[in-house]
């Protein structure tokens, strides 16, 4: 019996032992070539970033391949610094300086949070760290391999450690506090916005746009960073910022290519925040792409001519790998330097005016970009491109309160409501009945004509949410009799309005009133869009953020849907699992019968005593003092609502909007850089320029 349980502890010993083995003998091969799949993933994926539409999935492949990039070029650097010696050794070793190329990155991904960037000593420490032992494993095993393979390996050590350094610099450029630096004092751009007043027929609607964006970015960057830019002592400003006017000034006539321009310009700053594109377009950042293509290619030859007889075919063909993979990432990332946008830029505000006559003036530039586009459409490099487009999500999310309630007030739905929370996904929960839809050019339209009469010197409005919308002059004595109950909190006011609106327009449907249908939709949609913000993005709107008035106004709506469906059959388990995972992409604005009988029933019951939470009474109020006006009732909602969205978005914190801008954007950073502008228009009427 011993005898036995001994032999099978010898034999479970000894399978282990050759498991282990095994994995010692291809630890290295298999972590470098994991590192490189992951580079790959990175490169591939990584710009889908800017959309949060129909990319959901991708995200979790590129976060993975995020995450373990680093983790595996470190762990596989470790395995090749303390590993035995073989035969083999000295073209392992080889292997080693390809690790610091990957820990230098693609250049479409530095930072995955907005946080990453403060985390820039962490990679310094690692980079000198990583150097240092990829010195030791190269003069330990590589000098004895021959004269060629060590040339190589010092052409891929050199470019290596530079794009470690590259990544480290960009991730140390992107904090705020460096962002501030750079914008204290502005030296104006003249050369490229010369070039745009002058040369702007040679762009097509596109290219326009881009360059638009390109010179009025630092509008956007400036109030990102809140920084403010210094100005002359004689508080007069130059032809430069004249011209930014009139840009601005002749985009407010073209108001569809104006939110084009914004849309572009917030894309542009995800390249500062997110990207090496702070660092790469710079003389470092074109020294490291022009030189790491030709010392691939020069390393691949001197192998090839190199001596393999004694290296097992794997580890040739893994080099191999290495070698042709490194080369077609780095070639990729030459060509996207070149055509990119940003290099115009930095041609345009060279002190070079060789180089600025021979790429800007005679067209040179355009034709190099016009062909890289030409390369792009190949179905290879159209891969190699997904989710390369700037354009953000294009959509805004949605989330009603009363159709939330009303689809989980049956026992199933709450049973799964109350595990779902005990278990920590509540937030997943509540995502399960939002929806998105695309910003229509409805809503473009009525956010392009807010105007920026009350904004103060600093850009900030002066006026509290909804109050310049209920003004005297067009509703008098409105805003006097619903000052008790418009709310001392932002948070408050949007559950108390959104509910009101619910109530306002399922009256005016009973009443069968007539009313623009597209004001309704757009009145609902705006509501629906300001309680998303609430319930998925809080930090987004002003002021701290009031979960508990939010659960509490589900409580008391969960226990008026309740009564309205006592004695109707719940849903199954089945039934509910199948709601539960169907995605919510367009819910539609009108209401459901339910909704709509729920929605009638609270106005009469406006006594305090019947609703222990007050925002149901003050919303009932809210709808019954409305509905009680001659004015149009659904217009004063539009301005109210667009009055919430404009304050909300001027009001939100900075760090938040770029946060954002890394998870696809939202609508509301649109509209605050839409106000960036009017605020740089109306300082520039300020400071007395004869603008028209």
């Amino acid at each position: 019996m011993y005898l036995q349980l001994l032999c099978c502890r010898i034999k479970l010993t000894t399978m282990a032992g050759g498991v282990l083995g095994l994995w010692n003998d291809w630890a290295s091969r298999i972590s470098v070539l994991l590192s490189l799949f992951f580079q790959l993933l990175l490169h591939i994926f990584a710009n889908i970033r800017r959309r949060k539409d129909g990319s959901s999935w991708l995200r979790v492949p590129l976060w993975v391949a995020y995450q373990l990039s680093d983790s595996t070029a470190t762990y596989a650097a470790g395995q090749l610094l303390f590993s035995g010696a073989t035969k083999d050794h000295h073209l392992i070793a080889f292997w080693v300086p390809f690790l610091l190329l990957h820990l230098g990155g693609p250049d479409n991904i530095t930072a995955y949070a907005l946080e990453d960037s403060k985390l820039w000593g962490r990679h310094l420490l690692s980079l000198v760290v990583q150097v240092l032992a990829a010195a030791i494993v190269l003069s330990r095993h590589i000098v004895g391999g021959g004269t060629l393979l060590m040339v190589a390996a010092i052409l891929i050590f050199v470019v290596g450690t530079a794009k470690y350094l590259e990544r480290t610099r960009a991730l140390w450029s992107a904090k705020f506090s460096i962002l501030q630096s750079s914008l204290k004092v502005r030296a104006h751009d003249m050369h490229h916005q010369q070039f745009y007043t002058e040369y702007q027929d040679w762009y097509n609607d596109g290219e326009l746009v881009l360059q638009h964006a390109h010179c009025l970015f630092h509008i956007c960057k400036r109030g990102i960073v809140d920084c403010v830019i210094a100005v002359d002592d004689s508080g007069s400003q130059n032809e430069g910022d004249y011209l930014e006017n009139t840009i601005i000034q002749g985009l407010l006539e073209d108001r569809e290519h104006m939110w084009r321009v914004m849309e572009v310009e917030l894309s542009l700053m995800y390249d500062i925040l997110y990207t090496k594109a702070g660092v790469i377009h710079s003389w470092f950042g074109y020294c490291i792409r022009v030189i790491t293509p030709p010392a691939v290619a020069t390393s691949l030859v001197l192998f090839q001519l190199s001596s393999k007889d004694d290296y097992s075919l794997v580890d040739v063909a893994i080099t191999y790998i290495l070698l042709g993979g490194a080369l077609v990432l780095e070639t990729k990332s030459l060509l996207g330097a070149l055509g990119s946008s940003w290099a115009l830029t930095f041609l345009c505000a060279t002190q070079w005016d060789w180089l600025r006559h021979s790429a800007v003036c005679a067209g040179g530039w355009r034709q190099l970009r016009r062909a890289i586009f030409s390369l792009r459409q190949s179905w290879p490099v159209k891969v190699m491109m997904t989710g390369s487009s700037r354009r953000w999500s294009g959509t805004m999310g949605q989330h009603n309160m009363l159709w939330s309630r009303a689809r989980q007030v049956d026992p199933m739905s709450q049973r799964l409501g109350n595990l779902c929370k005990m278990l920590g996904l509540g937030k997943w929960w509540d995502k399960r009945y939002m929806w998105t839809i695309d910003v229509s050019e409805k809503v473009k339209k009525l956010a392009l004509n807010v105007t920026g009469n009350d904004m103060n010197t600093m850009g900030l409005r002066r006026t509290r949410w909804g109050e310049r919308a209920l003004n005297e002059d067009r509703y008098p004595g409105l805003l006097k009799d619903l000052e008790d109950y418009h709310g001392v909190d932002f948070h408050e006011s949007v559950i108390s309005w959104h509910i009101a609106t619910d109530l306002i327009l399922a009256k005016i449907d009973q009443r069968g009133d007539h009313v623009s249908d597209d004001h309704v939709e757009l009145v609902s949609v705006l509501s629906n869009y300001m309680m998303f913000l609430l319930v998925d993005s809080p930090d987004m709107l002003p002021g701290l953020p009031q979960n508990w008035l939010y659960e509490q106004t589900c409580t008391q709506l969960d226990e008026i849907c309740t009564k309205h469906i006592a004695g109707s059959p719940g849903n199954s388990f089945c039934t509910m699992l199948k709601n539960l995972f169907r995605p919510h992409h367009h819910r539609g604005w009108k209401p459901s019968e339910l909704e709509k009988e729920i929605a009638i029933d609270i106005p009469s019951k406006l006594k305090r005593s019947n609703f222990i939470n007050p925002r149901l009474t003050y919303a009932g109020i809210i709808a019954k003092t409305l509905l009680d006006r001659k004015e149009d009732v659904v217009y004063a909602l539009l301005l109210l609502w667009l009055n919430f969205l404009a304050y909300a978005a001027n009001r939100c914190n900075r760090e938040v909007h770029a946060r954002k801008l890394g998870s696809g954007g939202e609508l509301l950073t649109v509209f605050w850089l839409y106000q960036e502008h009017l605020h740089q228009v109306k300082e520039g009427r300020r400071k007395g320029q004869d603008l028209v």
